[in-house]
């Protein structure tokens, strides 16, 4: 008879993300709960205080979108990450995001 072990989602995003342990895993995923909420919520106060609306143009929400909001969400990210103890995963995430981005920007 052969007996098989089923490995649970943590155990694979463990492995996965290099991390030594479930509690870690717990906090990486907290950590992208914690900043995705929270830039939502600056997200939400900043299209209110520029005055965009349902008939401001998409390309110009897109714009400060990527100008303003996803750079704030890479440092929430690092951010809630030193407070639940994993900085250093996080920052070797944003370096690698960040070569990735400058590959492809240069190669135009």
């Amino acid at each position: 008879m052969q007996t098989t072990t089923k490995t649970t989602w943590t155990t694979r995003l463990q492995h996965k993300w290099g991390l030594e342990n479930t509690l870690q895993v717990i906090a990486v995923l907290m950590t992208f709960t914690l900043a995705g909420t929270s830039v939502v919520w600056l997200r939400k106060g900043l299209f209110w205080l520029l005055g965009y609306d349902a008939n401001t143009p998409f390309w110009l929400k897109a714009i400060t979108y990527l100008l303003f909001i996803f750079p704030t969400y890479q440092t929430l990210l690092l951010l809630y990450g030193g407070l639940l103890g994993q900085f250093s995963f996080f920052w070797e995430k944003e370096k690698k995001m960040w070569l990735w981005l400058k590959s492809k920007l240069n190669r135009r």
